[in-house]
């Protein structure tokens, strides 16, 4: 028996050749990119942080916010089902899915992990994160000198 060569079929795709050919670091790489793993942005205001989590068809019920020991975890699971039947009843086509996905980040010492807000709206998720009283810039003044 003869070995397959790609050359042996000049119109079959390079898909499983690229497959059988690639490292796992680069389906890991593949699976963040093109999966579930939504962009996150994350700014340092004055006087607090803000976190931005772009999960556009989720709901706000379809989130979860836990705090543990100083780590902020976001995560989202959501299954998605669809179905066609004949008139029989007989399924002619049933497909389902599920995503998840979760994030952990570790708050610095001068966050207030007491007073975390979240808001979802147009498909971002908003985390509000104060800075404690005590850990926010001063404003600069000059000194007099006596």
């Amino acid at each position: 028996m003869a070995n397959l060569r790609r050359s042996n079929f000049p119109n079959f795709p390079s898909m499983l050749e690229n497959f059988f050919s690639r490292g796992m670091s680069e389906f890991d790489d593949f699976f963040q990119r093109k999966g579930n793993m939504p962009a996150v942005n994350i700014q340092e205001k004055e006087n607090e942080f803000l976190i931005d989590v772009a999960a556009p068809g989720l709901k706000k019920e379809d989130f979860k916010l836990h705090l543990d020991n100083n780590v902020l975890t976001i995560s989202s699971e959501k299954e998605y089902a669809s179905e066609d039947k004949d008139e029989r009843g007989s399924y002619t086509r049933h497909e389902f899915s599920y995503q998840s996905f979760s994030r952990s980040f570790t708050l610095p010492e001068m966050a207030n992990a007491d007073q975390i807000k979240a808001n979802y709206q147009d498909g971002i998720l908003k985390i509000s994160i104060p800075k404690r009283e005590d850990a926010r810039k001063q404003s600069s003044r000059t000194i007099d000198i006596s």
